[in-house]
């Protein structure tokens, strides 16, 4: 994990999908958190003003620390906010491309 975010301009977290979790791919939140989680420490081996990312929801203190989450770094509360308004952006233009085909 630690190569990953080494000299990174931005941490885009995904959340871990725990519904889609019983087979016990990992053995305890806690230990996960622990190997992969985003957290104060690790995200101090990025650039120094690293932009973090999360699509939501989030599982806080599994995937990424209320900390990091809430930080100075991170733009997921505008990346949700402006998550709607995008994806519809997007299928206008591709719609809009197909009516010009």
């Amino acid at each position: 994990m630690e190569d990953a975010i080494a000299d990174a301009d931005v941490v885009n977290v995904l959340r871990i999908q725990l519904e889609r979790q019983k087979k016990g791919l990992f053995p305890t939140p806690r230990e996960y958190a622990r190997i992969f989680g985003i957290n104060e420490e690790r995200l101090k081996l990025a650039k120094k003003n690293v932009l973090v990312m999360h699509p939501g929801p989030m599982n806080r203190g599994l995937e990424i620390s209320p900390d990091v989450a809430y930080g100075r770094f991170s733009a997921i509360e505008e990346q949700v906010n402006n998550g709607v308004a995008v994806r519809m952006a997007v299928l206008s233009l591709t719609l809009a491309d197909e009516e010009c085909a």
